[in-house]
Formats: structure tokens, sequence, C-alpha cells
């Protein structure tokens, strides 16, 4: 009872600063391993977002443009199509393969990293909290550069191909609607993404950890 007592004491309960901390510093170290991880899910997230804002676009014409502008827009597809739900949900799920894959990575050349925290009393929450948060940083990133291509990209091909007539009758309180849902989505898949690799983390022998060869 007195070893276990002992043990319990030697646990350190840190803030979540620290986290913070250390996962900014982690992701710097990692640099361009964590920008090809971020690219994977900005080019995701624009995808989806250039194919909300087209929908938007084309459905603003429809509704307010010149009588040209209807008829060339007569019979274009603006709705989802299956195919078009395909490829969103497999370029989505690319995503937090990449995720996963990369935090697996960083997971591994941590060992000795971890197992030093985890030594010295970190809890294993904590650990979970440094892999959770970096994955969470670079979703939000990703996800907002995502949602600023892709739409700017859509809006910008509407204006060299119907003129200011895309700005005027932009809808512009959907789009916002649209950008809040993506940016959540891309933030989620970058959680799930790292759920494992932070589970791998956490139980990690400190020991075994330590005596690792990486």
């Amino acid at each position: 009872m007195a070893d276990e007592r002992r043990k319990v004491e030697r646990q350190i309960v840190l803030p979540l600063s620290k986290a913070v901390e250390i996962s900014f510093k982690s992701l710097r170290i990692r640099f361009w391993r964590s920008l090809i991880t971020t690219s994977g899910i900005i080019l995701g997230i624009a995808f989806l977002m250039s194919i909300f804002t087209n929908n938007l676009v084309h459905e603003g014409l429809l509704e307010e443009g010149t009588l040209e502008i209807k008829v060339r827009l007569q019979g274009e597809e603006v709705e989802f199509s299956a195919r078009q739900i395909w490829l969103v949900s497999l370029s989505l799920l690319v995503c937090v393969v990449g995720i996963t894959n990369a935090m697996l990575m960083s997971v591994t050349e941590r060992y000795r990293e971890i197992g030093t925290m985890k030594c010295l009393g970190a809890l294993d929450s904590f650990i979970w909290k440094l892999f959770l948060l970096e994955s969470l940083f670079q979703g939000l990133v990703g996800s907002i550069l995502g949602v600023i291509v892709g739409g700017g990209f859509v809006i910008l091909a509407g204006l060299l191909r119907y003129g200011g007539q895309v700005i005027s009758t932009f809808p512009v309180l959907p789009f916002l609607g649209y950008a809040l849902a993506v940016l959540a989505i891309g933030v989620v898949i970058s959680i799930i993404g790292s759920l494992f690799p932070a589970s791998q983390a956490a139980r990690m022998v400190p020991a075994e950890a330590m005596r690792t060869e990486v």
C-alpha cells in the first residue's frame, strides 16, 4: 500500500499550457512532416469547400442573375451527385490515413521522450493531450487554409466566367455556414486520425521506451 501511495505521489498533473507548449515545439521540430500532413488536410477540405461554393454560386446566379446567364446555367448540375459524395469521402479518408500515419511515425521517433516524461511522473492523460493538440493544431490550420483556397478558387473562376454578377448574387450567409461546417469537419477528422497513435503513446511502458533504440 505504501509503495502504491508513493507511486501516485510521484505522478505530476501538468497544466494544459505546458501541453500546448510541448506540442508547438514538436511541430516546429518536425516542421516539414507537419507541413506535408497539413497539406493533405488543405487539399481535402479545399475540395469539399469548392463543391459547396460552386453550388452556391450557381444557385445565386440562377435566382438573381441575368437572363443570359440563367440560360447558360440551365441543365448544369448544382447539387451533390453520388460521384461527388464518393470523391469527397475518399479524399477525407485519405486525410485521416495520412494523419494517422504521420502521428504513428512521430510516436516511434519520440519513444525516449515519451518514456522520459512518464518516468518523471507525467500521466497518461498528459500524453494523450500532447498528440491530440498536435493533430488539432494541424487540422485547424489546414481546414482554415482549405476553406480559403477552395472557396476563393471557385469564386475567382466564377468571376472570370460570369463577371461581377457572381459577387452581387453570392449568398454570403449560406457560404459562412458551409465554411464553419467544413472547418468543423476538418478538425474532427484530424482528431479522429490521431486517436490510435495517441492511445499507443499513452499506453507505452516507460522502461521499454527508454531501452528502445530509435
